[in-house]
């Protein structure tokens, strides 16, 4: 596996790639690079254990079709159980009592994606990096100091060791400290609110459909899971997500039941809740010597379109791509032109879809008068234009040549 190991008990361990974090971008990342000969290393704080067996954290990740495919052929979509995929056959947009719906339909029996567990596709990513032996793992131990120069990029470890590679790659989270340390500022919107998602069995059947409901002050998202189950996520503020986490089960079921407004019958929890921080996020560099960014550290997105985790896995494969090409052109694999035109073609899938989402989320979480007739109308005129609405299924589904 390339320059891999350790020279001697002091000396710092050498590779080409060193990632930091080995969640889904991370690990995905890693395996796309199986075929390449390079010696990689990851780096990630948490216990082996967290990777090999991630506990259940609420999160259903709505798969594009073009993810599914990475998933493919990274040899990870096999690995995770047929019965535990959940068709997204529809998605609806609906603000308060307002008629008007927004409706977007896939052509013909195609489903938009599929909803996966977010755990199952970590350990997916683990087993296939895992058995495809294409990276050294290095586990329960932080990342304290990144430094690059043209020479190459060093990591210093928490444990005293240092890494020495010549490509440097942070997956480590929205809040990356990688990415602070690398001087790459990042527009960061913070949205004041937090998230509640939890598993909740209710009487009348979902259909396949995923609902994004904009109420008086709160959001509500309903995404179709097997038999009549469906993951629910709340958006409120801090403290009504605090009161809702430590209500009873029958309490929360009948909170949830007045908050939908009764439209799928009584609620009942089925899982554990799980709360989180509303921020979105967007570095200003995706790149610099011998440095990339990769997956949240990247683009974090607000969960409003569910197309953030999908943004991970293909800025991954896009990273790996570019760097093969460079390896094929006999150059170094931190080539600036390559890692440049790795982050213009991150950007210009990213850009778009990140800017709309936030002005989205803007808008149907405004409760000012204004704010109010704007989105109805917005409403009203996508439910009147059917190409549209097409345009945006499209999207979603996110074609696998895209």
């Amino acid at each position: 596996m390339g320059e891999a190991a350790a020279r001697g008990q002091n000396a710092a361990m050498q590779f080409d790639i060193a990632v930091i974090g080995a969640g889904p971008a991370g690990l995905s990342f890693a395996r796309a690079m199986a075929a390449s000969g390079l010696g990689i290393v990851l780096v990630e704080r948490a216990p082996e254990t967290a990777l090999a067996d991630p506990a259940f954290d609420g999160r259903e990740i709505a798969l594009t079709h073009r993810s599914q495919d990475i998933l493919r052929d990274l040899g990870a979509w096999e690995r995770i159980p047929a019965e535990e995929m959940s068709p997204l056959r529809h998605a609806r947009v609906q603000d308060g009592a307002s008629p008007f719906v927004l409706d977007f339909s896939p052509p013909g029996e195609t489903p938009l994606g599929v909803l996966v567990p977010n755990h199952l596709i970590r350990r997916a990513l683990y087993e296939a990096v895992r058995d495809a032996g294409c990276a050294t793992l290095l586990t329960g131990v932080a990342v304290t100091a990144v430094e690059t120069s043209p020479r190459g990029g060093v990591l210093k470890l928490a444990d005293g060791r240092e890494i020495r590679a010549r490509l440097i790659v942070a997956a480590d989270t929205r809040f990356s400290e990688a990415r602070r340390q690398m001087g790459i500022a990042t527009r960061m919107r913070d949205f004041g609110k937090s998230m509640l998602v939890a598993r909740v069995a209710h009487e009348k059947p979902h259909g396949g459909v995923a609902t994004e409901w904009f109420g008086h002050g709160q959001t509500v998202a309903m995404l179709p899971l097997r038999g009549e189950v469906s993951s629910i996520v709340l958006t409120l503020p801090a403290r009504q997500i605090e009161a809702l986490m430590a209500a009873t089960p029958e309490a929360f079921g009948a909170d949830a039941t007045r908050r939908t407004d009764g439209r799928w019958g009584a609620m009942a929890l089925a899982g554990t809740r799980h709360a989180y921080p509303l921020v979105a996020t967007y570095a200003q560099r995706f790149v610099g010597t011998r440095f990339a960014l990769v997956g949240d550290a990247a683009v974090g997105m607000h969960p409003v379109t569910a197309h953030g985790f999908n943004f991970g896995l293909a800025g991954a494969s896009r990273l790996a791509g570019q760097i093969r090409t460079s390896q094929d052109r006999r150059r170094d694999i931190a080539d600036p032109g390559g890692l440049l035109r790795y982050e213009l073609a991150h950007r210009r899938a990213t850009w778009p879809l990140f800017t709309a989402t936030n002005a989205i989320a803007s808008l149907y979480t405004d409760d000012r008068a204004p704010a109010r007739v704007l989105r109805g109308a917005v409403l009203r005129l996508g439910a009147a234009l059917a190409p549209a609405r097409r345009l945006v299924a499209a999207q979603l589904m996110e074609a696998r040549a895209g």
